[in-house]
């Protein structure tokens, strides 16, 4: 009788671990570090046998994970490069892009900085070392200190293309792991510029400086970015291979949904809808 009980629990044990279910999500920190964690939460509520996985390392590790097969999804707040596609295509793999919500790149100062726009042309000139004193653009004399983000980022790529003419980050600049340690390090240093998306622009200590677009001052907000007024919008992504599918394809699904975007919503990016 005893035997017949223990076995029967073992089998319901080898049942419920046949049906739990862990989702493998790496890649951008934009997205990884609030957004999907807090979609992630939002599912487990109504889906309490599934766990997951996410790592947020920036959006060349998540392009990677599709590649190599170790992750479900993979964030990306860049579209992947030529070669990241060739190297999928090598391996088997279909690199399927899913936008997921837009974000917009803002330029942030230390709240005690006077200087409240710059121009394009002045923000490339910044981020690439050519003007390194904020008296040449306005404010008090003093070194900019430069705070950007790692070479792993999809950020730290779309600003390039999107705000340095494709150009190099000035020598000087000191790289960050994501969007929260730019904020902070601009916070703590009266000289500091810096970028980060949306989701970041209202944290203590810094703020938004607008971008000078033909005599026309543009904050980074959901309605420049949804108009596209704003020079450094973008959409963010999901990557996986081919169509999703089982907790892949539920996820993404949910992600999308109008309970979805609204958390994206809520945390500071532009829904899709």
């Amino acid at each position: 009788m005893k035997k017949s009980i223990l076995f029967a629990l073992a089998a319901l044990a080898a049942t419920g671990v046949a049906h739990a279910q862990k989702l493998v999500i790496k890649g951008s920190d934009t997205l990884g570090a609030k957004l999907v964690p807090t979609l992630a939460e939002e599912y487990k509520a109504k889906h309490p046998g599934v766990s997951f996985e996410i790592a947020a390392e920036g959006s060349t590790t998540g392009i990677s994970a599709i590649i190599d097969g170790t992750a479900q999804i993979g964030m990306s707040s860049r579209r992947a490069k030529p070669t990241e596609m060739s190297a999928a295509q090598a391996k088997g793999v279909n690199m399927k892009p899913t936008i997921v919500a837009y974000d917009g790149i803002g330029i942030i100062v230390n709240e005690k900085c006077p200087v409240a726009k710059l121009t394009k042309r002045q923000i490339e000139q910044i981020f690439a070392g050519d003007i390194t004193d904020w008296s040449a653009v306005g404010g008090p004399a003093g070194p900019i200190s430069i705070y950007t983000r790692n070479t792993s980022s999809g950020t730290y790529s779309d600003f390039k293309d999107l705000a340095m003419n494709k150009r190099d980050y000035a020598p000087s600049s000191q790289k960050m792991a994501g969007n929260e340690q730019i904020a902070a390090e601009v916070a703590k240093n009266v000289n500091g510029i810096g970028y980060v998306g949306l989701a970041y622009i209202t944290d203590p200590g810094i703020k938004a400086v607008a971008v000078d677009v033909e005599g026309v001052a543009l904050l980074p907000s959901k309605k420049t970015v949804l108009d596209k007024t704003y020079p450094y919008a973008r959409p963010t992504f999901y990557y996986t291979n081919g169509e999703p599918t089982g907790e892949a394809a539920k996820f993404l699904e949910f992600t999308l949904s109008d309970e979805g975007q609204a958390i994206a919503s809520k945390i500071g990016f532009v829904p899709l809808k």
